[in-house]
């Protein structure tokens, strides 16, 4: 008998960011019986920032807080319990990560074995892929030039093959984020590259755990429910052979588990719950289902499974230009109009020193009032504040133009409106930043195309080879805008409607990639489903949100969790550095949709 059917692996979510606290990794190592941790470091745009230091410095290019934060604290309590780590620090530099991880663990005592994953950069790929006038898959754009990073996601089995290798630290460049858990339960269970059904269980375990305590309490919709934010607890799973696993945060710590709290990061960024596409395997998450099973402990089940597609997905980073943001606080009577004006002298201002200067015009503007609910646009109700913060953001392809534009957005503070503060949130005397502006490329590449992934660690090195198969017709079934489900509940009768706010019925969660966003409804009572379906169908949230949504609003069901995905294009402005909003990746989305008014009878 195969003892592997009979035991759990349990596996901590320590980081969800680059930016992360060092809370979950002193939280999740002390956790009794804990055998892995998996971190996450890479963000879409982060190996852009990657790109530049390694430009600096060749050796540069990986997460270095892993190194002299996290690992310089935990490493010797992990040699001692033979707690082993998985983590996507090595960015663009997975050897050179692996090699100071080596340095530091010899300098504490610790005596592991580090393995790093190469196989991810593909600029060597781009000419042939420009000669073939490849163009992005979400805006149809061809490829820019000067990209200064080309990396394809990579999936788990590179992480298992170094796990079998006996690796203690497992290092990786860009793959997908729930692949160090994936990896691991591949390696722990001895699941195969065709056991799909167990592959999509394993995925959305990392699905969970990849945002660290955002599936414990963190941003969760009833954040006035959630106890103790300062020692939020960060989550880890039991995993079993099977593909069901139970999601726990560590005894003592803060936050909140959940049904509501997990299904909400099950929803967050993604797009069609049926076609969760990864490089291992094709997610079905409609019929997952997520039940209390004691305090803080919640049984997440029923992902299924496709076959993976033949392709990778190359996500590649180049610079277009600077922007700069600068802030003016305005306090007294009319805060909101003099903040307004501020802003907008302010452009104008530089703007005709531009023209003098024969710079030329600013590529993109915005001007708005924190405080004024513009991210409201017609559903706004911020009248009569004695208080509020003028921002004024903008693009443009020289730097001197907004070295100018920071100078100059100091001056409102003597010059404009009175009770006017200008200077840096840090430093009195400082200046708004002047940064490069990145943007994302995103294409499909045959994974063929691409040498199998290498695993090395000490003098040994192995390659995986990664099968490219055709896929399999993906035929789950959506609902598109202008089309309807025949299980809505009765419309309400003229004369007899009642209104309350989304918030009041459903539960809310939203998240980017790129230029799309995506907000998870997700019921409170699941009798409520069929008037949620009624009231939200895509036209109506399209109109709701239509102030900040220019592209395609499509729903889609998700039955095994009481909720609806709503999958919006043109939303965020281009997305992170590209986005000139206070919002640029879609988190406040979902608690805009959650004010508007829904009919309940």
């Amino acid at each position: 008998m195969d003892k592997r059917k009979n035991k759990t692996v349990k596996i901590g979510g320590a980081c969800a960011f680059i930016g992360d606290s060092i809370l979950g990794p002193r939280q999740l190592v002390d956790v009794p019986g804990m055998q892995y941790l998996v971190f996450d470091y890479l963000a879409e745009m982060t190996l852009s920032s990657f790109a530049q230091a390694r430009k600096i410095d060749p050796a540069q290019g990986y997460a270095t807080d892993f190194i002299d934060v996290t690992l310089r604290e935990i490493l010797p309590a992990c040699t001692q319990r033979g707690i082993r780590l998985v983590a996507n620090a090595g960015g663009l530099n997975p050897r050179g990560c692996a090699a100071r991880i080596e340095a530091l663990a010899r300098t504490l005592g610790c005596p592991l074995k580090v393995a790093f994953v190469e196989g991810d950069d593909c600029l060597p790929l781009l000419p042939a892929l420009e000669a073939e006038d490849t163009r992005d898959f979400y805006s149809g754009t061809p490829m820019p030039p000067g990209i200064d990073s080309a990396n394809v996601y990579l999936g788990a089995q590179p992480i298992a093959r170094a796990l079998a290798m006996g690796a203690d630290i497992v290092v990786t460049g860009r793959i997908v984020d729930s692949a160090t858990t994936l990896g691991v339960l591949m390696h722990e269970f001895g699941w195969s590259a065709d056991d799909h059904d167990r592959l999509a269980a394993g995925s959305l375990a990392g699905h969970i755990l990849e945002c660290g305590a955002q599936a414990t309490g963190g941003i969760f919709t009833d954040w006035a429910e959630v106890p103790d934010w300062e020692n939020i607890g960060y989550p880890y799973v039991e995993c079993s052979a099977d593909g069901g696993f139970v999601v726990a945060k560590p005894e003592g710590t803060g936050g909140l588990v959940t049904p509501a709290t997990v299904s909400e990061q099950i929803l967050y960024e993604v797009g069609d719950p049926a076609r969760y596409v990864l490089p291992d395997v094709v997610c079905d998450f409609t019929q997952v289902t997520a039940v209390t099973v004691g305090p803080d402990r919640v049984r997440v089940q029923g992902a299924r499974g496709l076959p993976p597609p033949p392709t990778y997905k190359l996500s590649a980073t180049y610079q277009q230009g600077y922007r700069c943001i600068a802030q003016v606080s305005v306090f007294g009577a009319d805060a909101l109009d003099k903040a307004r004006r501020t802003g907008h002298a302010l452009l104008g201002r530089v703007q005709g020193m531009l023209h003098a200067q024969g710079l030329g015009d600013f590529d993109k503007t915005l001007v708005g009032v924190i405080g004024a609910e513009d991210s409201y646009g017609p559903h706004a109700t911020a009248s009569g504040l004695r208080e509020a913060v003028a921002r004024v953001a903008v693009t443009h392809r020289d730097k001197a133009a907004l070295e100018l534009f920071s100078r100059e957005a100091r001056a409102p503070g003597v010059s404009f409106a009175p009770g006017s503060t200008s200077g840096s949130a840090l430093t009195l005397n400082g200046r708004a930043a002047v940064e490069p502006r990145y943007r994302l490329f995103s294409c499909l590449v045959r994974k063929d195309r691409l040498p199998a992934p290498r695993v090395v660690i000490g003098e040994r090195e192995e390659r995986v080879e990664i099968p490219c198969r055709d896929a399999v017709p993906l035929d789950a079934p959506r609902v598109k805008a202008g089309t309807a489900e025949t299980t809505a509940a009765t419309p309400p009768s003229a004369g007899d409607i009642a209104t309350v706010p989304l918030i009041t019925l459903a539960y809310g969660r939203s998240g980017d990639k790129g230029d799309t966003s995506n907000i998870a409804i997700i019921a409170r009572r699941p009798e409520d489903l069929p008037l949620l379906h009624r009231e939200l169908t895509p036209e109506r949230v399209r109109a709701y949100l239509g102030h900040l949504v220019h592209g395609e609003v499509t729903r889609y069901d998700v039955p095994g969790l009481h909720a609806l995905n709503f999958l919006m294009t043109q939303a965020l402005d281009g997305g992170g550095p590209t986005s000139l909003r206070p919002d640029p990746m879609g988190k406040g989305m979902a608690q805009l949709l959650l004010g508007m008014p829904v009919a309940t009878r």
